[in-house]
């Protein structure tokens, strides 16, 4: 019998009774709550759900910050026969609420306090709703709502009445039966509910643990929301199976104050190992530049020089330290024990590493991570596969690919005509597991549009090479059209545009059967503002001199990348853009242009800027100095 989730909590509180699972720090320190403990406190609530009249398959959605009650909280929904439809806080209530809670039917919400202004906001276009479980106390209630503490008083009621009522619902749950609905961060006009049964999680769990190991001293601090896929299976679930503990951020007032949190609970908690994306890795990384800065001239130089030596002596991570550079050891472990040592205190000093996933995780990320000796492994998935489908790690990995692939799982890479590719070239990535979704909850067409004979079509473009390393290059799905039929992959020269230049921050590239390849681009203005005032200090900001200084500016940071430029040949100059809108406002989640994993969404942004785009195509257009453009630096 394939086991359930509730199995999985079962086997391990067996196991592992008294090991710490879950650490929280409201106050002062961080405190553990055993694996029986946990046990004790989910059947409690879920006792009180029941007593409440939750019924089996009911769904349940979940706002909240990452703290315990989130976990047990989705234990014990889970073991009440309901569904977890998780939220993330980051939803706002107009529509990205309502929708996911009318679309999924949800009966029954648990929220924090700090999201509950949101619930109260939408209560009464919520007709479906019949309570909400408000997990921290407020100085009063509305009519629906009830407070966390009495609904476990409840509980306790209703167990020592009813002994085996929440052991009986729990053994009723078969592998096949739904544990969460998670939405799709809403690339297109409406989020699509992904359907995750119990057996996709625990198949992942153990998918997961054949690429690494995880001792059951190991601790991690989810710094990613708990209602990511990613922070769920590799997070709690996978620890959980391992006997190992988590820990969540110490929630502030503000989103602000949490984001401050994070350094000082990462040294506090000491994490073995942290789950990370792309946008926090670059985040910590200007951190540990800034905070080497500020120590003057002679720590930067030897900073940088110890870099270049680790760089060059660790090369893609697999070959390290052959042939002559082996000599380059005893030098390197001096640096090490001067400065990296150093660094990683700032992590808590346990740090073994981290696993990059959320989006492509620049190369430059990678190897700068693991020179400091904290390597940060790039892994591949998508929440339709629960997500987890490849990573590198300790044992196996290629500084650049996304690693090895889960066991056990196939994978082919299928061209648009659905035929299998030989190794190293690149096509659509397919794969086919017991860690497939059910499907997407109400829509029967993309669920037949996604999964074909059992295979799960991710959308993603890559390839493998001969020693099963999996390579994800772009999205299949998006790639762009040149005039003559030509198709390419955008993100990878979207991200080197952003990443080479301090003077462009964000890039989206549009082609669609046109003559030529436009981009609409989000320029870092304090850095133009520095270099107009380097270049021509007696230039005011405002002026149309200083403006058409900077746009050239831009305009010779994309000629970089072409004939006699610091990176020609990295991209062929016809998949180049020729014509540039600068966009005035960065796309970010609050306008509705990035989703939760910080990826631009491609399909908003063009439906957007969809004049500014026409406008690229006009003539005149590829002349950087227009009004539109010159407006957009104000």
């Amino acid at each position: 019998m394939k086991p359930t989730i509730i199995d999985l909590l079962n086997l391990s509180v067996e196991k592992y009774a008294e090991n710490p699972f879950i650490w929280e720090k409201i106050t002062t320190e961080f405190v553990p709550t055993t694996y029986h403990e946990t046990k004790i406190q989910t059947h409690l609530l879920a006792a009180g759900l029941i007593q409440l009249g939750v019924e089996t398959g009911d769904r349940i959605a979940l706002l909240s910050e990452g703290r315990n009650a989130w976990i047990i909280g989705e234990l014990a929904i889970l073991h009440a026969g309901c569904i977890n439809v998780p939220l993330s806080i980051k939803l706002e209530e107009s529509n990205d609420l309502v929708f996911r809670l009318t679309h999924s039917e949800a009966s029954y919400i648990l929220v924090s306090g700090s999201q509950l202004k949101k619930i109260r906001t939408i209560i009464k276009e919520l007709p479906l709703v019949k309570k909400v479980v408000v997990f921290d106390e407020q100085p009063d209630y509305e009519s629906t709502e009830v407070s966390l503490i009495e609904l476990i008083e409840k509980g306790k009621g209703h167990l020592s009445k009813f002994p085996d009522v929440v052991s009986n619902r729990a053994k009723a749950i078969k592998p096949d039966d739904l544990a969460n609905i998670s939405y799709t961060s809403g690339t297109t006009a409406d989020p699509k509910g992904i359907m995750l049964t119990h057996r996709n999680y625990t198949a992942n769990v153990e998918q997961a643990l054949t690429l690494m190991n995880i001792p059951t001293t190991y601790r991690t601090l989810l710094i990613l929301p708990l209602d990511h896929c990613f922070a769920h299976v590799a997070g709690f679930y996978s620890f959980m199976a391992s006997g190992a503990s988590v820990g969540t951020v110490q929630s502030g007032k503000t989103g602000m104050e949490t984001l401050k949190n994070i350094p000082i609970n990462i040294k506090e908690l000491k994490p073995n190992l942290l789950l990370s994306v792309p946008a926090l890795a670059k985040s910590f990384k200007k951190n540990i530049e800034g905070g080497i800065r500020a120590q003057g001239a002679v720590v930067n130089w030897l900073f940088n020089t110890a870099l270049k030596l680790s760089y060059s002596y660790n090369k893609e991570g697999y070959n390290k330290g052959q042939g002559f550079q082996i000599l380059k050891k005893p030098l390197l472990k001096l640096f090490d024990k001067i400065i990296f040592s150093k660094i990683r205190e700032g992590f808590g000093g346990e740090l073994d590493f981290f696993v990059g996933g959320g989006a492509l995780l620049d190369i430059d990320l990678q190897r700068f991570y693991y020179a400091i000796g904290i390597p940060m492994f790039q892994g591949y998935g998508l929440s339709e596969a629960t997500p987890i489908i490849s990573s590198n790690g300790l044992r196996n990995h290629k500084l650049g690919s996304s690693g090895y692939l889960v066991k056990p799982m196939e994978l082919k890479i299928c061209n648009s005509e659905g035929n299998s590719l030989p190794n190293f070239e690149k096509g659509e990535i397919i794969i086919k597991g017991e860690n497939v979704m059910a499907g997407y909850f109400k829509n029967e067409k993309a669920t037949s549009e996604t999964i074909i004979d059992g295979w799960l079509h991710t959308g993603d473009m890559g390839y493998m090479d001969n020693d099963g390393f999996l390579y994800v290059v772009g999205r299949f799905k998006s790639l762009l059209i040149s005039g003559d039929g030509e198709k390419y992959s955008p993100e990878g020269i979207e991200e080197s545009l952003a990443d080479n230049s301090h003077f462009i921050d964000q890039v989206v590239l549009y082609n669609n059967q046109n003559p030529y390849t436009a981009a609409l681009i989000v320029p870092n203005k304090e850095a133009l503002k520095r270099y107009v005032k380097r270049k021509k200090p007696e230039l005011n900001w405002d002026s149309p001199d200083a403006k058409a200084l900077a746009l050239n500016k831009l305009q010779r940071e994309i000629n970089e990348y072409r004939n006699g430029g610091k990176y020609e040949g990295m991209f062929p100059e016809r998949w180049l853009p020729a014509a540039i809108a600068v966009i005035g406002d960065a796309f970010t989640e609050q306008n509705g242009l990035v989703n939760s994993t910080m990826k631009i969404m491609r399909g908003k942004v063009e439906e957007r800027y969809a004049t500014r785009i026409e406008s690229l195509y006009l003539p005149g257009a590829k002349s950087i100095e227009n009004q539109e453009n010159i407006d957009a630096l104000k």
